[in-house]
């Protein structure tokens, strides 16, 4: 080195590394460390939170069967497996239509939805994601 010595930058940039050397890993941010652990044990077995649904209608989003035969459903926007009471709903789908399940919010009495419809849990009423519209689809084209 010159006589002039080392630029504030410099400085700077080895001032900052001395002390995220001595500084302890971050972690997970915005929970509490009571609360880290209790997710942290969720997550290890496998243990999904069930409450009542808050919402005013139920909405079956969509369902999917994986090669074990085990299906996944999504209610509200939420995954949750076959039968499980996630979110405090439980839904298990039609054998004879995989596109259609019977789902139960809480206390409220069950109702088949297909994919893409909700039920308002006070009026009973259903509503599909179309609202009474159509999809039409042209056939593909072949360029022979």
């Amino acid at each position: 080195m010159s006589g002039r010595g080392l630029s504030p930058p410099i400085l700077m940039a080895m001032a900052v590394v001395a002390t995220c050397a001595h500084a302890e890993p971050l972690g997970k941010l915005f929970f509490t460390p009571e609360r880290r652990a209790a997710l942290e044990r969720q997550r290890q077995l496998n243990i999904q939170e069930t409450r009542a649904p808050e919402e005013a209608a139920v909405r079956l989003d969509g369902i999917v069967t994986r090669s074990s035969g085990r299906n996944t459903v999504w209610i509200n926007g939420r995954p949750q497996n076959e039968g499980a009471a996630g979110n405090g709903v439980t839904a298990a789908v039609t054998q004879k239509d995989p596109a259609h399940a019977v789902v139960t919010p809480g206390d409220d009495p069950a109702a088949s939805l297909k994919v893409g419809e909700s039920i308002n849990r006070a009026t009973r009423e259903r509503a599909d994601v179309l609202g009474g519209g159509k999809i039409a689809v042209k056939p593909a084209t072949t360029g022979k």
